[in-house]
C-alpha cells in the first residue's frame, strides 16, 4: 500500500500500480503527474463519493478498483477514459449504473455487493466483456441486449432476486462459469436441502484448531483433529463462512451445495456441519487431503482475466492427464447427477498430487437446479460447465507434448461454440 506522503514527495514517479488506501475523499491531484506511467490504480477502502471530470487525463489507465467506497451511482467520466478494460465497484451503495460510465474497451465489471435493480441496455454493445460480478444485488432480469456479449466467460448473478434464468444465456459461445444460486429461481431447493440434510454435526469444542490451510472469498480453512473421531477421520478440514456476500453469492448457497453435493473420491465436500462456533458462524468439516496434494494453478490474473495462470514448470505425461480428465468428469458428472452445477470449474480448484490423483473443491459459485427444470434443461447447464473443462484439457494438453490425438479431438468437442452439440459427462466418460 502505498501512502500520500510518498505520492506528493514524488517517490511514486514512472510506477504503472497505485494503491491509496488513507480515508480519501477526493482523488490526490498529485495522481495526474503519474498520467504517463500509471496501468492500475486501486482506490478502494476510502470515502469517495465522486471522481474528477478530468480522470481521463491517465490516458494510460486500465484498471480501476473502488471498492468499499461511498459512491452510489458508477461514475460517467469512467466510460471516456479510453484505454480502461476493467472496473471494479464492489461493496459500495451503488443504485445506478449509467450508460455513459461504461467504457468502450470494458472486459471486466465488478459490481458486487451493492443495490443495483437495473441495468443498462448499452451493456451488451460492450463486445469485449468476458467477465461480470453482479452477486448480491437486487436484479431481477438481464438486458436483453446481453444476448450480443458472445465473449462473456464468466457470470456472477447470484443472490439477486431473478425468478427464471434468460433462455438466451445458456446459448452464450462462451460463457463456462455460471454462479445463480440464492436467487428466489432456487431457493426452495435450497432451503429443504439446509432443513434435511442427514449429514452429522460436529461441535467445535470436540476439535483442536491447527494451522491455516487457506481461504477464499467466502471463508477460512484450518486444518483440525478430532481426537474423539474414529482412526480414519481424525484429522480434518474446517471452513468457517465469513457470514456476507462474496463475488460468488451467499455464504448459504454453497453450504447448501457442499451438503447437497455428497461424498466422492475426487470431490472435496462437507462430511459434517459445524456447530458451536465461538462467534456463532456457519461451518463446513470436510476430509482432510494429503500434503502431496498441491492446488494445480493460480486464478485468473488481471490480464488473463478468465483463464487460470498454470506454472511455468507444469508439466505432465499422457496418463496423468488421462487420469486427472477421469477424474474431474467423474467429478462434474456425479454433480450433475444430483442437480448441482458446480460454476467454477477451474484449475485453481484443484488439487493434484503429480501422478493424476485430483480433487475438485470450493462450491462457492455452485447453484442447485430446481426440481422442476426438465432433462433438456439441466444437459444446457451440463454444457456450460463442459465448456469449462474443455478449457481445462486445453491447458492440460499444452504441458502435454506426448498427448494423443483423441485427447486433442475430444477438447475441440467440449469448446464447441454450439452449446447444444457439446458432448456430456457421460458421452466424455466414455471417451475417455
Amino acid at each position: 500500500m502505498h501512502t500520500l506522503a510518498q505520492l506528493r514527495n514524488g517517490e511514486l514517479a514512472g510506477i504503472t500500480r497505485l494503491d491509496l488506501s488513507c480515508g480519501l475523499t477526493e482523488l490526490p491531484p498529485e495522481v495526474f503527474a503519474l498520467a504517463d506511467s500509471l496501468e492500475v490504480l486501486n482506490l478502494s477502502g476510502n470515502a469517495l463519493s465522486s471522481l474528477p471530470d478530468d480522470l481521463p487525463r491517465l490516458h494510460k489507465l486500465k484498471v480501476i478498483f473502488c471498492a468499499e467506497n461511498r459512491f452510489t451511482e458508477v461514475p460517467e467520466v469512467l466510460g471516456a477514459c479510453a484505454a480502461l478494460s476493467m472496473v471494479g465497484f464492489k461493496s459500495n451503495q451503488l443504485t445506478r449504473l449509467p450508460a455513459a460510465s461504461l467504457p468502450a474497451q470494458l472486459r471486466w465489471l465488478i459490481l458486487t455487493d451493492n443495490h443495483l435493480s437495473e441495468l443498462p441496455a448499452e451493456l451488451g454493445e460492450r463486445g469485449q466483456l468476458q467477465k461480470l460480478a453482479l452477486a448480491g444485488n437486487q436484479l431481477s432480469h438481464l438486458p436483453e441486449s446481453m444476448a450480443q456479449c458472445r465473449a462473456l466467460g464468466l457470470l456472477r448473478m447470484s443472490a439477486n432476486r431473478f425468478e427464471h434464468i434468460p433462455p438466451w444465456l445458456l446459448d452464450l459461445p462462451n460463457l463456462a462459469w455460471l454462479a445463480v444460486g440464492g436467487n428466489p429461481w432456487g431457493s426452495q431447493r435450497e432451503s429443504h436441502v439446509l432443513e434435511q440434510s442427514t449429514l452429522p454435526d460436529l461441535d467445535w469444542a470436540a476439535l483442536q484448531m491447527g494451522a491455516l490451510l487457506g481461504q477464499g472469498a467466502s471463508g477460512v480453512i484450518h486444518a483440525a483433529h478430532w481426537p474423539a473421531g474414529p482412526a480414519h477421520e481424525r484429522e480434518l478440514a474446517v471452513k468457517v463462512f465469513k457470514g456476507e456476500v462474496t463475488s460468488d453469492g451467499w455464504p448459504h448457497s454453497e453450504w447448501a451445495a457442499s451438503l447437497a453435493a455428497g461424498l466422492h473420491p475426487h470431490l472435496i465436500a462437507a462430511s459434517a456441519r459445524l456447530l458451536s462456533h465461538p462467534q456463532g458462524a456457519e461451518g463446513l468439516v470436510m476430509p482432510r487431503i494429503g500434503p502431496e496434494f498441491i492446488t494445480l494453478a493460480g486464478p485468473p490474473s488481471l490480464s488473463s482475466c478468465t483463464r487460470d495462470v498454470c506454472p511455468a514448470s507444469l508439466q505432465m505425461g499422457e496418463e496423468v492427464l488421462r487420469q486427472m480428465a477421469r477424474g474431474v468428469v467423474d467429478a462434474a458428472r456425479h454433480l450433475h447427477g444430483r442437480g448441482i452445477s458446480h460454476g467454477d470449474l477451474y484449475a485453481h480448484n484443484l488439487l493434484w498430487d503429480g501422478r493424476g490423483g485430483v480433487h475438485l473443491g470450493d462450491f462457492g459459485a455452485a447453484s442447485l437446479l430446481p426440481e422442476h427444470l426438465s432433462g433438456a434443461e439441466r444437459q444446457r447447464f451440463e454444457r456450460l460447465e463442459v465448456l469449462a473443462f474443455g478449457h481445462l484439457l486445453e491447458e492440460w494438453l499444452t504441458r502435454c507434448p506426448d498427448a494423443a490425438p483423441d485427447l486433442h479431438r475430444l477438447q475441440a468437442a467440449c469448446v464447441q461454440a454450439d452449446a447444444a452439440a457439446r458432448p456430456l459427462f457421460a458421452d466424455l466418460a466414455a471417451a475417455l
